[in-house]
């Protein structure tokens, strides 16, 4: 049994880990400042440590690292619109936090740090499928923070000998995913608006494409990044490998909630947001052993069994 920090762990991606965590009996810590987290997330797991607390907030960080084994680090604030509108809170969050927690993980002896980068540090590069040599080219303050997240990384193992992974995440959804932001993922948002018979707001034309990734698939790549050696200094996707359309995606949820009639608005484009994209996935088979192994609509389908149920 080993012991594994969770950051963010009371969030959507967070409070899964947890999940699959405790469910193969490991001894889990979380440290989450509940600014997006929830208690409810985390109430199924009476023996997880929950410790309430910002990580950039001095001596935070050291705390939590004291006899952990693996850090899953996914504290964040994860919204490219509110990294346009507040670049300040994104930086201190995405970046301070970063290097708070990889120096503590450093100096107390932790076995490795896997940490949640995005899909957004390749920008708006036509180029598809996008593997992990191509130049990034991050358009918002949280691209370019996860980036700087991602060389720290690299920088930790470098210099003093610390395993790190970095996993680049395409369009997480699923389950716990809040739908009541401005800034949640479009499943989410899509998914809220349609049950409650609203038209959902698409901006741009709508034939944007993204790489959807159920959460439960993102679980199982952070899981085996911490063990396979092979990941070390690497920089990896995580996702499908696939591609859909924004329109598209509307279809088939507007299928799955029953609501035929109700069509979409459009507005402008958003700043910061890239035109298509979709994951190059064979590093991630090739070094994690990783396949993705739920279907979109399948996915589609527990995301909203789940948001009826919590109703």
């Amino acid at each position: 049994m080993s012991r594994y920090l969770v950051t963010g762990g009371a969030g959507f991606i967070g409070s899964h880990v947890v999940d699959g965590l405790v469910s193969a009996s490991e001894e889990v810590r979380v440290v989450d400042d509940f600014s997006t987290g929830m208690r409810k997330n985390l109430t199924q797991h009476d023996a997880v440590e929950v410790i309430e607390a910002d990580l950039v907030k001095p001596g935070v960080a050291i705390s939590v690292v004291d006899d952990v084994d693996y850090v899953i680090h996914i504290a964040a604030i994860p919204s490219v619109p509110q990294s346009v509108k507040d670049p300040l809170t994104s930086h201190r969050a995405n970046v301070e936090g970063t290097l708070l927690l990889l120096t503590a993980a450093r100096d107390a002896g932790v076995k490795r740090v896997v940490f949640a980068s995005s899909s957004s540090v390749y920008g708006d590069s036509p180029t598809l499928p996008k593997d992990e040599k191509m130049p990034t080219n991050p358009l918002s303050p949280y691209a370019l923070q996860k980036l700087v997240g991602e060389h720290y990384m690299r920088l930790f193992h470098e210099l003093y000998g610390l395993d790190t992974v970095v996993l680049r995440f395409f369009n997480v959804f699923g389950p716990r995913q809040n739908p009541s932001s401005e800034y949640s993922g479009v499943i989410s948002l899509f998914t809220k608006a349609l049950s409650e018979g609203q038209q959902p707001v698409i901006y741009g034309d709508g034939e944007q494409t993204r790489d959807f990734t159920y959460v439960s698939d993102v679980v199982d790549g952070l899981i085996l990044a911490c063990h396979r050696p092979d990941a070390v200094g690497q920089i990896i996707n995580i996702a499908r490998g696939g591609r859909t359309s924004l329109n598209r995606l509307f279809e088939v949820l507007r299928a799955l909630v029953g609501v035929p009639s109700v069509a979409p608005l459009y507005g402008s484009s958003r700043e910061g947001d890239i035109r298509n994209s979709q994951a190059d996935v064979a590093r991630a088979n090739q070094l994690l052993g990783y396949n993705a192994q739920v279907t979109l609509e399948e996915g589609l389908r527990h995301t909203v069994e789940w948001y009826r149920s919590s109703r």
